[in-house]
C-alpha cells in the first residue's frame, strides 16, 4: 500500500513539475512578445470635444468615439454594481482570471461542440482591458492565452479600480457610445446619477453584444438581457426583492436628447470648428475632449434666423412664383408622391400634392394619407414670373397658379388664426382653422446676418444662409461681394481726420475720368441720375451721393482711403482707384461689421472672436479670448477697497471725435437718408445702405450704442435683384425687424459723445450755425476751432480752400479730370 502511495505521490510531483514546465513554457512563448501594458498607467482615451453657447446650453459635439471620461469615484454605485453583476462579480476577488468562469466556459464550449454555436469565453474584466485595450477581437485559443498572461500582469500594476475605471470609460455600447457616461445621455438622455435600477441595468446589459439588445430592433432580447441583470443585482444582494420587481416592470424607452438642450446655429458652429481645427489641429478636436464656450447668444440666434428667412422670402414673393417642385401626371400620384425625395431648404414646411383645383381652393394631399386645403387667400403673392425680373398679372384664382399634379411646399397656419383675414405677408400672418396651408417656396435670392458686440468683438448671431442642409457656403465669412455704398464711411472717416467737417461743401455734378488711351471714360452717377450742386458732406454720406464720395476721395487721396480700408481690416489691399472709393473693392460681411463696430466704440481696434475660452479634458483653460489682467479682481472678502479697474489694451485707430462725427453722420443716415426705414424704431440706431451696379447685392450695416448688425443680401450666381431693388428694400427691412426684437425691452441709450467734441444747431441744408426763426435744424458734431462762422468754400474736386480747416491735399489722379 504504501509503494502504491508513494509511485501516487510521485506521479503528481512529476505532473505538477509537467505542468508549471507547461505553465512556464506557455508564459515564455506567448509572453515575450505582448504589448507593454503599463502604456495604461498614462492612458488618455479619445475623448469628444463639446461646444457650448454663451448660456452654457449645447451647440456642437465632435468626436470620432462619442466618449465622455469619467473617474471611477464619479460613477455611481449601482451602475457598478450593476456592471459586476453581469460581467465579472468576482472582480474584487479574483487575481485576473476566475478559474471557476473559466471551468464553466470550458464544459459548456464541450457540450455545444459541433453545434455551430460560437465558443463562449470566460473573460473577467481585467481581461477584457487587455483585450479592449492591448490585443484584437481574434477569436482563437492563443489570444486567449495572451490576454491571461496580461491580464495577470495588469492585476500586479495597478488597483482594481483603476482597471474598472478603464473599463467602463473604454468599453463600446451603441449609438456611438464609448464608455458609459455617454451612453446615459444617448440612451436615456440622463446622467449617470439619475439613472434608475432598470437604466442601469440595461446599459449593463449592453456590454455583452450591443448590436444584439438593441431597443429599436431587437426589443424582446433587449428586455429579456435587462431583466436577466436585474435578478443578478437581486441575488448579490444589491437590491431587494421589491426593487427587482419594480424595476422589471419598468418598461424600456430610449429617450432621446432634450431638443432644450441644444441651440441650433449650423452656422456658426462650423465656423468654431474651423477655427478650432486651425488652433489645434483635427486630432486634438476630435479626441483632445475640449470644452469650448462660445459667445453665442441663443435668443439672438433666433432672432437673427428669423428675420433674415422673413427678409429672404418677402423680397421672393415680390418676384412672383417660379413654379411646383415637380408635376405628376397619370396614375399612381400617390404612389409617386410616396417616393417624392423631399429636397433641402424646406425647413419644417410640408410636401404636398394638388389633389383639386377649385375657383377659390385647392385640395391638398400628403404622403401620410391626410388632407388639407390652400385658400386662394393664401397665395395671392405667386403670381407668375416672366422674363427680365418681372412679374405677372394679379392672381385672381387658384388656376392661375396651380393645377392638379403638381407637387408643393405648403406650411400649416395656426388654428388660432382669424379665417376672415387675407392678408398674405409671411410677417402677418393669416389665421385659418385647422388643416388649411399657405404656398411657400424656397427662395432664390441668399443672404447672411451678423450681430456682435462692438466693445469686444464678441460674435452674438451668425446666419450664413437661408439654409444649411441646403447649402453650407457661410456668406457671412466666406463670401467675399462689393460693399457698394456701405464702404462710404471709410471714405468720409479719412477726410474728418483731414481737417475736413460734417459741414464742408463737396460739388455734387457730373464727374468723368481719362483712363487713358483706348479705354473709355469712366462717369460716376447718382443713383437718381440727377445732380444736387453745392451740399454738406453729412447731405452726400445721408442721401449716398456717388459723386461728391468720388470727388472727397479724389481730394483726400485713395493712398489714405485704402490705408483707412486695411487698419479697419475692411480689405487689405484696396487697389487705388476712385472706383474703390464707391465700394467696387470685396469683402466679407463679417469685416464690414467689424469695422463699423470700431466706428460705434470710439475708434478702438475690435477681432470678431467666436469662442471664449477653451478648457483642455482636465478642466485646465487652455485659451481665453479676453486676456485683460484685473488686478485686485481676485479679493476673498470685501474690505472696502475700491473697484479693480480693468485696463483697456484695445489700440486706438482713429481720433475718437472723428469716429463719433461719423457715428452722427451715419444716424443722419437713418433719420433723414436711404435708412429711414428703420426711424420709426424708438432707439438711437444708425447705419449706411450698400448697393452695388446693377443691384447685385445689397447691404445694411449698422448699430445701436451697444450691439452691431450687418446684412448681406444677393444671388450665389451674381445677377441683378431687379430694377428698383436696392439696400433700403433688401436689407433694411432684415436689419429693422433683427433690432426691434434685439432692443425690446432696453433703454434707448443715446450715442457716447467723447470730450472735445461740441454740438452746435446748424441748417441742415447749407451746414452754417442755424439762424433765429430757421426750422430745418440739426445738431451738428464739430471739434474744436472747426465751426463754420461764415461762408465756406465748396470743394469741387480740382483744388479746395477751406477758411475752417487747413487745406487737405489733392489726391493725384489717373488721367484727366473733366
Amino acid at each position: 500500500m504504501w509503494r502504491v502511495l508513494a509511485t501516487f505521490l510521485g506521479g503528481l510531483v512529476i505532473l505538477a513539475f509537467i505542468g508549471a514546465g507547461a505553465v512556464g513554457f506557455i508564459f515564455v512563448h506567448y509572453g515575450r512578445d505582448l504589448p507593454d501594458y503599463k502604456q495604461l498607467a498614462n492612458y488618455d482615451p479619445p475623448v469628444m470635444t463639446r461646444v457650448h453657447a454663451g448660456d452654457g446650453r449645447l451647440l456642437a459635439e465632435y468626436a470620432n468615439e462619442k466618449r465622455i471620461f469619467v473617474p471611477i469615484r464619479s460613477i455611481p454605485r449601482l451602475l457598478i454594481h450593476a456592471v459586476l453583476s453581469a460581467e465579472d462579480k468576482n472582480f474584487y476577488e479574483h487575481f485576473g482570471v476566475d478559474p471557476l468562469s473559466l471551468l464553466r466556459a470550458v464544459i459548456t464550449n464541450i457540450k455545444n461542440y459541433g453545434s455551430g454555436k460560437r465558443p463562449i469565453g470566460a473573460s473577467t474584466i481585467t481581461q477584457q482591458v487587455a483585450k479592449n485595450f492591448l490585443l484584437t477581437n481574434e477569436v482563437s485559443i492563443t489570444r486567449k492565452i495572451k490576454e491571461a498572461i496580461l491580464a495577470l500582469r495588469i492585476e500586479r500594476a495597478f488597483s482594481k479600480d483603476r482597471i474598472l475605471e478603464l473599463y467602463l470609460n473604454e468599453v463600446y455600447l451603441g449609438r456611438r457610445s464609448y464608455g458609459v457616461a455617454a451612453a446615459a445621455l444617448n440612451y436615456f438622455n440622463k446622467p449617470m446619477d439619475k439613472l434608475t435600477i432598470a437604466e442601469s441595468a440595461y446599459l449593463a446589459a449592453l456590454l455583452k453584444a450591443p448590436g444584439n439588445y438593441s431597443i429599436a430592433r431587437h426589443p424582446k432580447a433587449a428586455k429579456e438581457r435587462r431583466d436577466w441583470v436585474i435578478s443578478r443585482l437581486r441575488i448579490n444582494g444589491y437590491i431587494t426583492a421589491d426593487q427587482a420587481a419594480r424595476a422589471t416592470a419598468e418598461p424600456l424607452r430610449l429617450r432621446r436628447r432634450d431638443d432644450t438642450e441644444y441651440v441650433t446655429a449650423p452656422y456658426y458652429a462650423e465656423e468654431v470648428r474651423r477655427e478650432l481645427v486651425a488652433r489645434f489641429g483635427e486630432k486634438k478636436l476630435y479626441d483632445g475632449g475640449l470644452s469650448v464656450r462660445t459667445s453665442l447668444n441663443p435668443a439672438m440666434q433666433d432672432m437673427a434666423v428669423k428675420s433674415l428667412e422673413d427678409g429672404l422670402q418677402s423680397y421672393d414673393r415680390r418676384h412672383g412664383w417660379r413654379g411646383p417642385l415637380a408635376h405628376f401626371s397619370g396614375p399612381d400620384t400617390a404612389l409617386k408622391l410616396a417616393h417624392f425625395t423631399r429636397p433641402a431648404g424646406l425647413k419644417d414646411w410640408r410636401v404636398a400634392l394638388v389633389a383639386a383645383v377649385r375657383a377659390d381652393e385647392a385640395g391638398l394631399r400628403f404622403k401620410d394619407g391626410t388632407k388639407g386645403v390652400l385658400p386662394l387667400a393664401r397665395m395671392t403673392w405667386a403670381r407668375a414670373w416672366e422674363k427680365g425680373e418681372r412679374v405677372g398679372p394679379r392672381v385672381r384664382k387658384v388656376s392661375d397658379v396651380l393645377k392638379v399634379g403638381d407637387v408643393i411646399a405648403v406650411e400649416a397656419v395656426r388654428a388660432d388664426e382669424a379665417s376672415k383675414a387675407t392678408a398674405v405677408s409671411a410677417s402677418t400672418p393669416v389665421v385659418s382653422p385647422t388643416g388649411v396651408y399657405a404656398l411657400r417656396q424656397i427662395p432664390a435670392i441668399q443672404g447672411a446676418i451678423v450681430a456682435m458686440d462692438p466693445h469686444t468683438g464678441r460674435v452674438l448671431a451668425m446666419v450664413g444662409g437661408w439654409d444649411y442642409d441646403m447649402n453650407q457656403f457661410n456668406r457671412a465669412v466666406q463670401a467675399y461681394r462689393q460693399p457698394g455704398s456701405a464702404f462710404k464711411p471709410f471714405v468720409y472717416l479719412a477726410a474728418l481726420d483731414s481737417g475736413f467737417t460734417p459741414s464742408t461743401l463737396i460739388l455734387d455734378a457730373p464727374f468723368v475720368i481719362d483712363q487713358g488711351p483706348g479705354l473709355p471714360k469712366w462717369r460716376p452717377a447718382n443713383y437718381t441720375q440727377k445732380f444736387y450742386g453745392p451740399s454738406t458732406m453729412r447731405l452726400g454720406l445721408e442721401k449716398s451721393r456717388n459723386l461728391m464720395t468720388v470727388r472727397l476721395a479724389q481730394t483726400v487721396g485713395m493712398d489714405k482711403i485704402a490705408a483707412y480700408a486695411k487698419r479697419f481690416g475692411v480689405t487689405d489691399n484696396l487697389p487705388h482707384q476712385l472706383s474703390m472709393a464707391l465700394g467696387a473693392g470685396e469683402t466679407t460681411l463679417l469685416k464690414l461689421t467689424s469695422a463699423y463696430s470700431m466706428l460705434v466704440n470710439g475708434g478702438k481696434y475690435i477681432t470678431p472672436a467666436f469662442i471664449d475660452r477653451i478648457q483642455d479634458r482636465n478642466g485646465v483653460t487652455i485659451f481665453k479670448n479676453d486676456k485683460r489682467v484685473c488686478t485686485g479682481c481676485r479679493a476673498d472678502v470685501w474690505m472696502g477697497q475700491s473697484v479693480p479697474q480693468i485696463p483697456d489694451v484695445r489700440k486706438q485707430v482713429t481720433d475718437p471725435a472723428s469716429a463719433y462725427q461719423m457715428v452722427s453722420m451715419l444716424e443722419g443716415v437713418v433719420q433723414r437718408g436711404t435708412g429711414r426705414r428703420i426711424r420709426s424704431l424708438k432707439w438711437p440706431l444708425a447705419g449706411k445702405t450698400g448697393t452695388t451696379n446693377k443691384a447685385m447685392d445689397a447691404w445694411f450695416v449698422g448699430f445701436s450704442p451697444d450691439l452691431a448688425v450687418g446684412v448681406y443680401t444677393g444671388f450665389d450666381d451674381p445677377h441683378s435683384l431687379g430694377p428698383h431693388e436696392q439696400g433700403a428694400s433688401v436689407a433694411v427691412p432684415i436689419f429693422r425687424e433683427f433690432m426691434a426684437k434685439a432692443l425690446t425691452g432696453k433703454p434707448p441709450t443715446p450715442f457716447r459723445i467723447p470730450p472735445g467734441i461740441r454740438l452746435v444747431r446748424v441748417d441742415a441744408t447749407t451746414g452754417r450755425p442755424a439762424l433765429p426763426g430757421d426750422r430745418n435744424v440739426i445738431l451738428e458734431a464739430f471739434k474744436p476751432g472747426t465751426i463754420p462762422m461764415g461762408k465756406t468754400a465748396v470743394l469741387d474736386g480740382v483744388e479746395t480752400v477751406s477758411g475752417e480747416a487747413p487745406t487737405p491735399a489733392v489726391g493725384s489722379g489717373s488721367g484727366g479730370l473733366y
